[in-house]
């Protein structure tokens, strides 16, 4: 196994589970365009991937159409999604353990990073991470991949093969990928096992409880 010094997380699936408020905020945004969601479960293969992607890949809206469903969705999620959420067993330990043996810790998350600040000082974890960083409110960090790029930048990570990237689906694993790092596909969150090989990450893994071994 390479010796890696940094550590960049997915939040959605990896350190939290948002099904029941991505759901809800998901079928709320669809509810204003006349589409009914009997099955809030039917919405969870959504959970990951940038809004606006999946307005338009899932449901055929145009880019405009989109960005309405997005801000229709945000409209929730602010006041309410935001804590319909919880954090995998062992989350605050791994993430306290990483600290303890110097590893640096950094979010990387296509949730806009406004929303994400605030759900890591909800759960008291924000104090591990020396830079979270999301997606921006304007579209203007549109991919995981340039989410990351952004993260590099910020905590000023020049070399790649330093970084590893953790995440539970494709994009994480095409992120890291497009910015030359190894990733850790984990298997707890919501991309399927077909998925994630199909990408070839490093490592795939099935548990926290796996992480904590990995990184010792």
């Amino acid at each position: 196994m390479k010796s890696y010094k940094h550590i960049l997380f997915d939040l959605d699936g990896t350190l939290t589970d948002p099904a029941e408020g991505i759901t809800k905020c998901i079928a709320y945004a669809l509810e204003a365009k006349g589409i009914m969601t009997s099955n809030l479960d039917s919405l969870k293969p959504l959970i990951g991937p940038p809004l606006k992607d999946t307005f338009m890949h899932s449901y055929g809206f145009e880019e405009q159409e989109a960005l309405a469903c997005v801000d229709k969705y945000r409209e929730r999620f602010a006041m309410q999604g935001l804590y319909e959420n919880m954090l995998f067993d062992g989350v605050p330990e791994l993430l306290q353990r990483l600290k303890s043996k110097d590893y640096k810790v950094y979010l990387a998350t296509s949730k806009p990073e406004i929303f994400a600040r605030r759900i890591l000082q909800h759960f008291a974890i924000d104090q591990y991470f020396d830079f979270a960083g999301g997606s921006a409110l304007d579209d203007s960090r549109p991919t995981k991949t340039s989410v990351i790029q952004y993260v590099m930048e910020n905590a000023r990570l020049t070399s790649p093969h330093d970084c590893i990237m953790i995440g539970d689906r494709k994009h994480d694993l095409i992120g890291a990928r497009e910015t030359n790092m190894d990733a850790i596909a984990v298997l707890y969150g919501y991309g399927s096992q077909a998925e994630l090989e199909q990408e070839s990450p490093a490592y795939l893994l099935h548990s926290v409880a796996d992480l904590f071994e990995f990184f010792g």
